[in-house]
């Protein structure tokens, strides 16, 4: 649901879970054939995990990093990891590349230069659920365009302050 002033999109397990079935039948519907899925962690786990099982492609973790102050809320330096993790050989081929979303397009802009300078993928082509429209980077597959380029409130983040003893209490009778 997003706020009536446009600056926070609050979003469900439920439109989580179909938004992303949305990302798998837009690249089905493209036509677009690929032989691996990339995903970047952590917020393109969850998509490129649904879109490997549908497709049934070998999915592979790229571990990527840009927001660290205020509980995740400002853009800090980026990092991206050296190693990319896959089940079996190496990133190779046709790749789709997931994330959640597109928010400033720094991330997913500096990741798809580095995996174009690798000679063994052969195409590469990026997928995520939501685009901002401040976005300096569109990736060929999205759900949702934001225009307002809100605050995504996704549903997960209600562990992103939650530690063992509050889930133990929560469990406690």
């Amino acid at each position: 649901m997003l706020t009536d002033d446009g600056k926070h999109l609050y979003v469900s397990w439920d439109e989580y879970h179909l938004l992303t079935e949305r990302l798998a039948l837009k690249v089905h519907a493209s036509g677009w054939e690929f032989d691996q899925i990339l995903c970047l962690a952590r917020g393109g786990v969850r998509p490129g995990d649904v879109l490997s099982r549908v497709f049934d492609k070998p999915l592979g973790i790229m571990s990527t990093s840009s927001y660290r102050a205020e509980a995740g809320t400002i853009q800090g330096r980026l990092d991206i990891a050296k190693y990319i993790t896959m089940p079996k050989g190496e990133l190779a081929g046709r790749v789709l590349l997931v994330d959640d979303l597109a928010d400033s397009g720094v991330t997913l802009k500096a990741v798809v230069e580095r995996l174009r300078g690798m000679p063994a993928v052969k195409e590469l082509r990026s997928a995520v659920i939501w685009t901002k429209s401040v976005s300096t980077y569109t990736p060929d597959y999205y759900v949702e365009m934001l225009e307002t380029s809100p605050w995504i409130h996704q549903p997960f983040e209600i562990y992103d302050d939650m530690r063992p003893d509050a889930l133990a209490k929560k469990f406690s009778v």
